[in-house]
Parts: C-alpha cells; structure tokens; sequence
C-alpha cells in the first residue's frame, strides 16, 4: 500500500499535486482561519483527490471542527472519506487512530493543557494501533522549532513509546518537517508549509 501523507496546508491545498494511489492522510490544519466556509471547500477538494482511502484530523486552524455540531459534521463528511477525532477506522487490515489535539498554545482550536487534561486523550489510542495521526508530535521528534526549542508532547511520546505503532503522522511544527525512524516506528512530520 502507497500512502500520500500531508498537513498543514493552510487552505492552499490546491497548491498541492497529488499523483493518486491507495491512501491519502491529512494530519491537520487544512483551513487558514478554520471557517465554515473554508472547511466545506476543502471537504470537496479532498473527497475528489484519486486515491482508494482518504483520511484526515483537524488541527488548531479548524475551530470549525471543534464548534460545530457533531452530527452536522457527520453529515457534511464526503462518503469515501474518514473524519478520525479521537476515533479509529480499520482499512485492509491496518488500525488507524486520530486525535486532533496538541498542548496549549495561544488560543488555538484542539488546545488541552499538559497533564491530566490532555493525557485523556492520549489514553484512548488503542494498543494495536498501527498508523498514528495526531495534529502534534511527539516531544522530542520533529519538533524543534525555529527559536530552537522542542515544542510538542511528552505525554504523547510516552504513549507512541508504548504502543510502537508502524507509523505515527503529524504536523503543526512546519519547520520540524521531515520523516525519521525511531525503534519500531516511522515518524513523519508531513507540514505542507514551510515556517
């Protein structure tokens, strides 16, 4: 299976070419100022993309998906398209989990606070999961910033440590992009930005 991962595109994903294939991964923030508006265009967009699997988080960009009702997101969601917010979704046998939340920064959407707060979120990923998409990393891993700090998740990494999924995707950090093996799992910050 080939898999075409992204994120933070900002509302510029027609920026974007996408070739097709088996799996398309958006790790969040896909709007600029996470309106209605914004999400609806990029919902079209993405069920279009040619690809047999498309999935995707929101990220702290997408207050639209943090404000709305559930049940008027459930319904705007393409069919052939997967919307993971602290949910999984088995595809040809791989488990696949996503969590749009990332540690309080400014007054973003999906913010929780480190500690108890957003490790409740961190405790729902499921053991046997093999792909990972979160909106943040993990601390410690493409996650460095341009002021030259680690800005992501602890708790987050201690959880990816336990569960040592095949594959853990993410952005938010722009400059953090790139993709590393650690142990069992390959990371990859797919931020389609730059800082």
């Amino acid at each position: 299976m080939t898999l075409t991962l992204i994120s933070d595109t900002h509302f510029r994903h027609n920026q974007l070419e996408l070739s097709g294939g088996d799996m398309l991964i958006h790790a969040g923030d896909l709007c600029g100022h996470g309106t209605e508006g914004e999400a609806l265009v990029f919902l079209r967009w993405f069920g279009e993309q040619s690809y047999t699997h498309k999935i995707f988080i929101a990220g702290n960009h997408d207050w639209f998906f943090e404000n709305y009702d559930k049940a008027y997101i459930d319904k705007i969601i393409p069919n052939n398209v997967h919307y993971l917010n602290d949910s999984g979704v088995e595809i040809e046998g791989l488990k696949i989990w996503g969590s749009p939340v990332q540690p309080a920064f400014l007054d973003w959407a999906f913010n929780r606070r480190k500690g108890t707060e957003i490790n409740k979120h961190w405790k729902l990923i499921p053991k046997d999961t093999d792909i990972l998409i979160t909106h943040g990393p993990p601390f410690g891993i493409l996650d460095r910033t341009t002021s030259n700090y680690n800005a992501e998740c602890e708790m987050l990494l201690k959880r990816v440590t336990q569960i040592q999924p095949k594959l853990h995707v993410f952005g938010h950090i722009h400059e953090g992009y790139g993709m590393i093996e650690k142990g069992k799992t390959i990371f990859a910050n797919a931020s389609s930005v730059n800082f």
